[in-house]
Parts: C-alpha cells; sequence; structure tokens
C-alpha cells in the first residue's frame, strides 16, 4: 500500500457521533505508522474531533494512484499527541507546504491523531494503467539481497575516506548518487556566517546553482535545517493543491495577513524531493537535497538508506571544515614571487570588471553578481595581495588570521568558503582559478587581465 499513503488522490475519511450522523472529510494524506498504527493530522477538523471524542470508530478509504485500487481501513482512535517525534515529522512536513504557499504560522499541526488498524478491506477490482509504469514510477526494486544498498553504501564510505579535501569529498558523493541510485538533481549547502542563511557549495544536474541561498525556515530545505529533520515530499503539485486551497479560504475569509509563495529550488516541473539535515557533533554543518520530475522518485527505504549515509557524510565534512592547518604542520610561506609586468596590450587575453560594494559585502562581475560575504573579501583580499606583493600562493592559516576577513575563531567553515569561491569563479569567470597547492595552501591563478573598483552600496539584491 506504500503508493496509497503519498496523497496522490485524497483519502475519504468518515465518523459518526454518538447518534450515528456521519460526517465525511477528504484528507490530504495518512501516515504510516507502524504494522497496526497510522496517523492523520489534525488541522481544520472541528467536527471530525468532536466525533471522535463521541465515538473512536473511523473509516479511511485510500486509492493506488497507479491501477486506483481501493483500500477501506477501518480504524479505532487511541490518542492524540502533540509533540514527540512522531508529530514533529508531521509537522515538518506541513511546515514545509505552509512555507510554499504563504501560509506559515496559519497552516499548522495542532495534533496527530493516532489510530490503531482494527482490519483492512481491498478491493480486487483494478485498473489498467493509462501510462506507461516506468514513467511514473523507479523500477522495482529485486529481492533485498540483490538491489545492492549495502555495496552503495561501502562505495561511498571508501569514497569519503579517500576525499583528500572538500571539493573531492563533494564530488564524489554527488556522483556516485547519481551513477548508482539515479539521483541526477542534488544540492549540498552549508551555513554562511550569519547562521540563518543556507548557501550552495556544490551542484549536480543544474546548470548554474552553487551561490544560491536559502534562509532557514523558509521552503523545504530552509525546515530541513531549521527543524534537523529529513523530509520527503511526492507528489509536490498535489501537496501544493491542498495548500493551495487552504490558502484560498483564508483570503476569502480575509482575517489574516498571509506571506508570500516561496518558488520550489532548482526543477520547474520538480514532481519528487527529498532532503537531509547533515549533522555532527550535534551542530548542523549542511543540508543534502534532491528533487526528480518523475512521481515517486523517492522511496520510503531510500530516505532511511540516505539517512544513514548523512550521518557519516555530515561527519566527513565536518572534518574537512575543521581540518586543522597549524604552521607546524605546512611549510613556511614561499617567498614572494615576482610577476613579469604585463604586455600594454594582450588581446587574446579575456577581461573582467569587477567591483567590490563595501556596504552590500559583494563582489559583481561585469555588472552582475558573483559572491558575497566572506567568500568576497576572500578575493578581494587575494586579488589585492597579488597586486600589492605580486604574491600568488597563499595559506589558510593567513586568512584565519586576518582580521578583516572576519573568520570566527572556532568553526570558520573556511574550507566551504573557498570550495564555493572556487565555483563560483568557474561558473562566471573561469580565467580566475583557485588552485589546491598542498595541505593548507592554495594559489590564485589569472589568465585574463582585470579592472577593480571599490563603491558603497550595490542596490541590487544577490539571487534568492
Amino acid at each position: 500500500m506504500w503508493r496509497c499513503f503519498d496523497g496522490v488522490v485524497p483519502t475519504v475519511f468518515s465518523t459518526c457521533d454518538k447518534q450515528g450522523i456521519p460526517n465525511v472529510s477528504l484528507i490530504s494524506s495518512v501516515r504510516y505508522v507502524d504494522s497496526k498504527h497510522v496517523a492523520v493530522s489534525r488541522q481544520f477538523f472541528n467536527k471530525t474531533t468532536k466525533n471522535l471524542l463521541e465515538n473512536p470508530h473511523a473509516l479511511a478509504v485510500m486509492w493506488d494512484p497507479l491501477n486506483m485500487g481501493m483500500h477501506r481501513l477501518r480504524l479505532r482512535h487511541v490518542r492524540a499527541e502533540t509533540e514527540g517525534p512522531l508529530f514533529d515529522a508531521m509537522a515538518t512536513r506541513i511546515q514545509v507546504i505552509a512555507s510554499h504557499t504563504g501560509l506559515a504560522g496559519v497552516f499548522r499541526l495542532v495534533a496527530a491523531d493516532v489510530f490503531e488498524v482494527v482490519a483492512i478491506e481491498a478491493d480486487p477490482e483494478v485498473l489498467e494503467p493509462t501510462l506507461e509504469e516506468e514513467e511514473i514510477l523507479p523500477p522495482k526494486p529485486g529481492p533485498i539481497e540483490n538491489r545492492g544498498e549495502l555495496w552503495v553504501l561501502q562505495r561511498l564510505l571508501g569514497e569519503m575516506r579517500g576525499a583528500t579535501n572538500l571539493d573531492c569529498l563533494l564530488e564524489a558523493v554527488l556522483g556516485t548518487l547519481d551513477e548508482t541510485l539515479g539521483f541526477d538533481h542534488a544540492l549540498v549547502l552549508v551555513p554562511d556566517e550569519t547562521g540563518r542563511r543556507l548557501v550552495t557549495i556544490a551542484s549536480r544536474g543544474y546548470e548554474a546553482g552553487v551561490g544560491a541561498e536559502v534562509v532557514f525556515g523558509e521552503g523545504l530545505i530552509g525546515i530541513v535545517a531549521e527543524k534537523r529533520e529529513s523530509v520527503r515530499m511526492g507528489p509536490i503539485d498535489c501537496q501544493l493543491r491542498y495548500g493551495r486551497a487552504a490558502r484560498g479560504r483564508e483570503v476569502d475569509v480575509g482575517t489574516r495577513e498571509l506571506g508570500r509563495e516561496i518558488p520550489l529550488p532548482g526543477l520547474s516541473n520538480a514532481q519528487s524531493q527529498l532532503a537531509l539535515p547533515l549533522i555532527a557533533d550535534g551542530e548542523l554543518v549542511g543540508v543534502l537535497a534532491f528533487e526528480s520530475s518523475r512521481v515517486h522518485a523517492f522511496e520510503a527505504w531510500h530516505q532511511v538508506f540516505l539517512d544513514l549515509l548523512a550521518d557519516r557524510f555530515a561527519h566527513a565534512v565536518s572534518d574537512m571544515l575543521t581540518r586543522s592547518d597549524s604552521t607546524e604542520s605546512e611549510p613556511p610561506p614561499p617567498p614572494s614571487i615576482t610577476l613579469p609586468p604585463a604586455p600594454p596590450s594582450r588581446p587574446s587575453l579575456p577581461g573582467y570588471s569587477l567591483c567590490y560594494y563595501k556596504n552590500d559585502d559583494c563582489i559583481f562581475v561585469d555588472g552582475s553578481y558573483l559572491v558575497r560575504g566572506v567568500p568576497a573579501r576572500i578575493l578581494w583580499r587575494l586579488l589585492n595581495v597579488l597586486e600589492r606583493e605580486h604574491r600568488d600562493e597563499f595559506t589558510n592559516r593567513e586568512l584565519r588570521l586576518d582580521p578583516w576577513l572576519g573568520l570566527p575563531p572556532i568553526r570558520d567553515n573556511l574550507e566551504s568558503r573557498l570550495v564555493l569561491l572556487r565555483r563560483r569563479l568557474a561558473e562566471r569567470c573561469p580565467e580566475i582559478r583557485i588552485t589546491q597547492r598542498g595541505r593548507g595552501r592554495f594559489g590564485l591563478e589569472l589568465d585574463c587581465t582585470l579592472s577593480r573598483v571599490e563603491r558603497a552600496s550595490a542596490s541590487i539584491e544577490p539571487p534568492a
């Protein structure tokens, strides 16, 4: 019945009062709890709640969206949970829908009503699917011994152990998940220096994406970061329709000021999403997110499998971010390199115009946003040193000790900021490169001509 629990077809939920007068509601989904229990989210069910207090019996009629096979679940209400893991997981899912439809604070979970499944009656009559099954479903898994999750996990752990820096780690994990599980649209985001935004440092399957930002508490990724709960969504359009219907009712009543709708990240036609927090030693180090244009692309076992992976991946990312770069473990800074003067005109070299806006703490290249915050300050400092001292090699340690950069003394995430800067440069101006030159050392290489200027304010918002 796993497809029935995704809410593609609304569930018909029926209760009766003590006189036997029925009340029937359409609900977006029923949640599987265990082999004997299911849960229903309580949001607007005033009449349903009143009936259950008088008569604990209920009937849920659910449909398989592929063949319309019908299942009648005869239920008995056993409790209402207003806290705990089940409540938190259901509340997080509802909060994602509320955020995307501008109903944050309005569309919320009041309680999770848990029911004992007394009996299940299945209708043997089913329809032939109107679409090819492979168009809407992932490949059917084989027997558990042939599915290979353990082999995939073993390979991923080996890739993580062999990674020498954060760049290699991100590429290895996202690449292996794409190759082995078909997860071809993925993002890795880490908190920025404010601790209230996530910034994308790695992406797969998108033309661009590195540097994109998400505010904590907004949309799927922001809520996963804030709540530290993994969330699997699909099919998204069905869930959003339910939220928008609730939004329409609030607009009609006109009693509340509603927020703006938050666009979905990445794919415009996304039908499935899965996002997982990366937590190491009790601290959020990032979010791992996937999406697909296919309905049911992510199954329940994918979420369990990736929860296991996310734990090890989070510690690997944390280790890379906090790797020691003490003076004793690295050679002294190299002597200054005198670069030959550039010829008066090099028409074969591309040219870039960079502008650093001090008040907005961001850099634009040729009038378009490049990067902001600590990565912007790092690039500007490197360019200043290159111009003033003719030095093109630097150490992580000197950046950490530079007061102008404003890195915190503990968990400065310098490695992730260098990865972000390196990838943004590769996307926007590949002739400006930051290259690894050993542990704790990197170089700045230019195959272009540059003009640089500082200004007060940009008056242009960087992309969300």
